[in-house]
């Protein structure tokens, strides 16, 4: 719309500009067919001249127009760009330091640095892995459920856009930004396992999961001829924005396989662990949420509209989760806590992740009220009444909260904040269950079943792998010491320096 407008604008200033000049008072502008077999030249009209527009004029029109259209073209591909750099430094931020200040805050003292270092070490061996093979397994042309290998070592990846994805973006800026998503994921099951798991069996572990359940995934989600693409025709068209079953739901079940096949921590639940600090933890939330803009509204891909409504479906989202979780509390322990609070905000942008650009701000509001209080219920209750040792809630909040929110996407997404379904005319088609289509609510109940099914059975064989040729689990005695000594030989905190 954009070139066609300019277009316009540009032959209308010629013409005036022409007429202006050439054209004597009461003169008449008018086209004729001009007798040269090869064109149709405009002829300028004046009570006693007719001035004819030669093809060399006609052809320098043209070839200002095509400047004009790669100007523009340029233009967009500029401003893309730069929200698009913009928003992968933002995803990258939600790892470290957000997800690593908040998950090293909520541990005890003495596992502090182990706990950040998940997060630290998967920055690293998640980019290497990421370039030399996940990339093309997740993006390249392959079949319906895992990509080929014919972009490993980024074959191919240049600075020319694919239309299949981003048309106005460089692909090596598309590959960049999802693999700071590929980054997060396996960093966000790090919860699960927290202060109980050697340094060596989570970085072998993390790299194959990345391959073995974080690949299929996202092809099947996102990538061309995946099962699950909704943009791109897949058999079972499921919405997910920015990730919520490809990020939350893989690494939250991944998370409750983890808790359960590593066994409880050391003198849980009858010795109480409390966070060593609320405050890192206070910090690193804001982070997150700060962050997941770029997760959720840089998933729009471009800096159009649509990344516009993605942000603010998020941030009302999170809000209303945060007041959820918080009200929740407030009513059962009689009063609000910091710790709850962050907890909720969390949940709720996990909830609106695979919404975000397809709801409405109220119905995000929806959406975050109820995963505030659900994910409260499985973090206060279910936790409890199972008894597994969860150490930070990754699965209460990541995989119930990206399980509702996939599932709530389904009933509350509106062709009006994004046409997605198209017939074959070309009209808009419904696109959730309270706009008329039904059916998409049972496609999502298939995207998560996959997602669920292929996170416990990749998530079991590879911890069963790990098991065997490195071990998994530290022994009691180093997990009495901590993890920081055992397996770094430093300390978060030296008292004796700091006193001295």
């Amino acid at each position: 719309m954009n070139r066609v407008l300019a277009r316009i604008f540009v032959c209308l200033g010629i013409c005036l500009g022409i007429s202006g000049i050439l054209t004597p008072a009461g003169a008449s502008v008018r086209v004729l067919a001009h007798p040269h077999p090869a064109s149709q030249l405009a002829v300028l009209v004046a009570p006693d001249i007719a001035l004819p527009v030669t093809p060399a004029a006609i052809q320098a029109l043209q070839d200002h127009l095509a400047r004009l259209d790669q100007q523009v073209a340029s233009a967009q591909m500029s401003a893309d760009n730069g929200w698009m750099l913009v928003s992968a430094a933002l995803v990258l931020m939600m790892t470290g330091p957000g997800l690593a200040l908040f998950y090293g805050g909520l541990v005890r003292r003495k596992n502090v640095l182990s706990t950040m270092m998940h997060s630290f070490a998967l920055m690293g061996i998640v980019t290497i892995v990421w370039g030399l093979l996940t990339y093309s397994l997740c993006f390249s042309a392959g079949n319906s459920f895992i990509g080929g290998i014919h972009q490993a070592f980024l074959h191919g990846v240049g600075l020319a856009p694919d239309p299949d994805y981003a048309p106005t973006l460089p692909l090596q800026t598309y590959m960049i930004y999802q693999l700071m998503f590929a980054i997060i994921t396996p960093a966000l099951i790090s919860g699960a396992f927290a202060e109980r798991m050697k340094f060596s069996a989570m970085a072998l572990f993390t790299t194959l999961w990345s391959i073995v359940v974080y690949t299929p995934m996202a092809h099947m989600v996102w990538g061309k001829g995946g099962f699950l693409n909704a943009a791109l025709g897949g058999r079972f068209p499921t919405l997910d924005f920015a990730g919520g079953t490809v990020v939350h739901v893989t690494s939250g079940v991944s998370a409750l396989v983890c808790a359960l096949y590593l066994g409880k921590r050391v003198g849980y639940p009858k010795e109480h662990m409390p966070p060593h600090s609320v405050v890192l933890s206070f910090i690193g939330a804001c982070m997150l949420w700060v962050g997941w803009f770029g997760f959720n509204a840089g998933s729009a891909l471009s800096a159009g509209t649509l990344a516009t409504s993605a942000f603010v479906a998020t941030q009302f989202g999170a809000a209303a989760a945060a007041c959820g979780w918080s009200l929740a509390e407030w009513l059962r322990n009689g009063k609000p806590s910091a710790l709850g609070a962050i907890s909720g905000a969390v949940a709720g942008l996990v909830a609106i992740t695979p919404a975000a650009g397809f709801v409405s701000p109220m119905s995000a509001l929806v959406i975050g009220a109820i995963a505030g209080l659900f994910c409260f219920f499985m973090v206060v209750k279910v936790k409890t009444w199972f008894g597994y040792d969860d150490s930070l809630d990754a699965f209460g909040v990541h995989g119930a909260g990206g399980t509702i929110g996939a599932l709530l996407t389904g009933i509350f997404a509106s062709s009006a904040i994004n046409p997605i379904f198209k017939d074959a005319q070309g009209r808009t088609l419904p696109s959730g269950v309270l706009e008329g289509n039904p059916h998409q609510l049972l496609n999502q109940c298939v995207g998560v079943a996959i997602a669920w099914a292929v996170s416990i059975v990749g998530t079991l064989f590879l911890l069963k792998f790990v098991d065997l040729v490195v071990g998994l689990r530290v022994s009691p005695d180093d997990e009495r010491e901590g993890l920081d000594i055992s397996q770094h030989g430093e300390e978060g905190y030296d008292w004796e320096i700091a006193a001295s």
